[in-house]
């Protein structure tokens, strides 16, 4: 058995996209997928972006909030998974601090195993 880290401690800073206090520890990329874990401080923004391909980013600790390009921020709290298509503007940020899972590749589908938010 072998033990890692993925916490904040260990994480780099996410400088692009006029993004501020947000990191980033890289979990694993291979040629179908990448994963990693993004830290959002206090007063965070993960600026405006596309997607590269289809991600699910899925919050497991604190609170924050997402929008699209043009849209209104909408409130997410631990236990969401956000999905954004492909080429989707989006952004995030947190004013009290948050963790999440950002899962990245050209065959993500959500809509096959996580039940959607009505």
């Amino acid at each position: 058995m072998e033990f890692f880290r993925f916490d904040l401690d260990v994480s780099r800073e996410i400088a692009q996209f006029s993004s501020h206090n947000a990191s980033i520890t890289p979990i694993i990329r291979n040629k179908t997928a990448a994963v990693g874990c993004i830290h959002l401080k206090d007063n965070s923004v993960l600026g405006m972006h596309p997607a590269a391909c289809p991600q699910l980013f899925l919050i497991v600790d604190g609170e924050g909030w997402v929008k699209t390009a043009g849209g209104e921020q909408i409130a997410v709290q631990k236990g969401t998974a956000v999905y954004w298509s492909e080429g989707e503007e989006h952004e995030s940020g947190s004013y009290l601090g948050m963790t999440a899972i950002v899962i990245e590749g050209p065959d993500l589908d959500p809509h096959l195993y996580l039940k959607a938010l009505e």
